[in-house]
């Protein structure tokens, strides 16, 4: 478990040092991914028409509800390694 957690702050990290900025799809994909394994499921109201940025992430992140912190540190860390090529 430590090891999991050391590796998804590492690709935290490494995520803010792309070489080339991912698209939208896979910007939300990152978000949620982040969320869900460092936070866990989805909490709170769905932003409104008005904060669609908000909304997206939030759609993103409830998806992702009832998937484990650790499968979703896996699967953040494993698209990060991806992105990094």
């Amino acid at each position: 478990m430590a090891d999991l957690k050391a590796s998804f702050e590492a690709a935290a990290a490494a995520s803010k040092t792309l070489s080339e900025r991912p698209d939208n799809q896979t910007l939300l994909q990152l978000y949620a991914l982040y969320k869900q394994g460092s936070g866990g499921d989805v909490e709170g109201k769905r932003p409104g028409f008005g904060d669609m940025v908000g909304r997206a992430k939030y759609d993103a992140w409830a998806a992702l509800k009832g998937t484990g912190r650790d499968d979703a540190m896996q699967r953040y860390i494993d698209l990060v390694n991806s992105l990094k090529g």
